[in-house]
């Protein structure tokens, strides 16, 4: 329905134009008239002139579809990640260097600096760019090109989610703010060395193999300390896998009993999330998502996507290869959040 009235809409502002440039002459045939007058020199027999005012009406059908489909799309993202603005090239987290706890005030109160400069992420460029060409313009076929605009308003929409997912798929190689790779064996706490990283493949054929792979996240997490020793008090609710691993998944937080009959002791403890966006087939998260200050995943974002286009008559592509060009510009990236938020497994075994 939106591609449909938008074509229609984009149709009548080409008829209008069209008519208001024909002379009034009473009686001369269409087209001789059309021939024979020095006001539309540039208007095709059959087709669409092609103007400032042309171009500005196909930008705004085009932007209409782009941004209909940019909003319908509703992501997963904000399930494991949140959203921070950013005013500048990049951001420094420098207030992600300590997980604050209240603690009991003996003495001087005890100051938690913050290390400037210790995580800095600059932002990146993100588009797409969806080519028009003169003669569909001409010819009246930009039916053809609401389907691009949609599917890059889609694209946009998913943006965050693309994002999150990069994140997540690079979360075994990639260094959050303790320089550790984000799921990690040995994240300096105080004197110790503290993981939230197992290899176990998931299992929920008998309660051992439950324990040993869902349990052992879930039991980490709850473990996790401040560098005082004082227990960070968290609770994970959010079990994330690829869809390879969600029969399993679903058997352990929803199922009365494991694949061997014996009671399920996780019924009830985390809220499946399948993630077709995971590029692993064995690996798999247990997340924290309850905390409204940080989630474990982060989109820094200082561009929001917006419509642009590129229509210049004296541009290159324009006078040399007759395309027009519109699409979807953001400048964005993804960082890595408190890693004692979330706890993952390989599922190397």
């Amino acid at each position: 329905m939106i591609k449909k009235f938008a074509s229609i809409g984009i149709a009548i502002a080409f008829a209008a134009l069209a008519v208001l440039s024909w002379p009034a002459t009473a009686g001369q045939d269409a087209f001789t008239a059309l021939a024979n007058s020095d006001a539309v020199p540039a208007f095709a027999a059959v087709g669409m002139l092609v103007n400032a005012s042309t171009l500005q009406s196909i930008f705004t059908g085009l932007k209409t579809l782009f941004n209909n489909a940019l909003k319908a799309v509703p992501g997963d993202w904000q399930k494991t990640a949140m959203e921070v603005p950013s005013t500048g090239a990049g951001e420094d987290y420098a207030w992600l260097s300590r997980f604050p706890r209240m603690r009991k005030w003996v003495g001087d109160k005890v100051v938690k600096a913050l290390k400037a400069g210790k995580y800095y992420k600059a932002n990146e460029d993100w588009e797409a760019t969806i080519e028009v060409d003169r003669n569909d313009i001409e010819d009246d076929r930009l039916g053809l090109y609401n389907n691009q605009a949609m599917q890059a308003g889609e694209s946009a929409g998913e943006l965050n989610d693309i994002i999150v997912d990069d994140l997540k798929n690079n979360a075994f190689t990639q260094t959050g703010i303790d320089g550790q790779y984000f799921y990690d064996t040995d994240h300096p706490v105080g004197d110790s060395s503290v993981s939230n990283k197992i290899t176990a493949a998931l299992s929920s054929a008998t309660l051992a193999g439950a324990q040993a792979s869902y349990g052992a996240l879930r039991t980490k997490i709850m473990e996790f300390k401040d560098e005082e020793g004082m227990p960070l008090r968290l609770i994970p609710d959010t079990f994330e896998v690829p869809p390879a691993l969600e029969a399993a998944a679903r058997v352990i937080c929803e199922a009365d009993k494991l694949g061997d009959n014996s009671p399920n002791p996780y019924k009830g403890t985390a809220t499946v999330l399948v993630n077709p966006g995971l590029t692993s087939s064995t690996a798999y998260m247990l997340h924290v998502t309850s905390k409204q200050s940080v989630k474990p995943f982060i989109v820094q974002m200082r561009k929001k996507p917006v419509f642009v286009s590129q229509t210049g008559m004296d541009n290159d592509d324009v006078f040399n290869r007759k395309k027009f060009k519109y699409g979807a510009e953001a400048r964005a990236t993804g960082l890595y959040g408190y890693w004692q938020l979330s706890a993952a497994s390989t599922g190397a075994g």
